[in-house]
């Protein structure tokens, strides 16, 4: 068995912000959703790996009324530590705000937490070595 997405929610009218951390922050990729599940609103994304493979793929989907997910969360894993750091970087450049409280707490690992801009938390993560 294997994962083939998550999904987390936004409010109507939040797919921008989604965009905005999920595309500009974390850099994955907007795919165009089925047409028949388009009329729902919301985002979809993708990241692949060298080989042109889906390594990960997320789904916002929009719920009225809206609660944003504070302890469940996706979590990310980036290829290098280096990685880590410039997403860090560029999602406090886009006005995130980023958590490295923990960031040795998961052995092997290091991380961050965030809150995309409907306040739903978000690891990310990378392997120590």
């Amino acid at each position: 068995m294997r994962l083939h997405h998550v999904q987390v929610a936004c409010p109507p009218g939040g797919e921008d912000g989604a965009r905005r951390f999920y595309g500009d922050g974390l850099g994955l990729a907007e795919v165009r959703k089925p047409a028949e599940l388009a009329t729902r609103g919301g985002c979809w994304f993708r990241s692949h790996d060298a080989r042109g493979e889906t390594v990960a793929e997320l789904h916002i989907g929009v719920e009225e009324p809206f609660v944003a997910a504070r302890k469940a969360h996706p979590a990310f894993l980036l290829d290098s530590l280096h990685e880590l750091e410039q997403v860090g970087a560029r999602l406090r450049e886009l006005g995130f705000e980023v958590d490295w409280n923990e960031r040795r707490t998961f052995d092997g690992h290091q991380r961050f937490h965030s809150r995309d801009a409907h306040g739903n938390r978000v690891e990310v993560l990378a392997q120590e070595g």
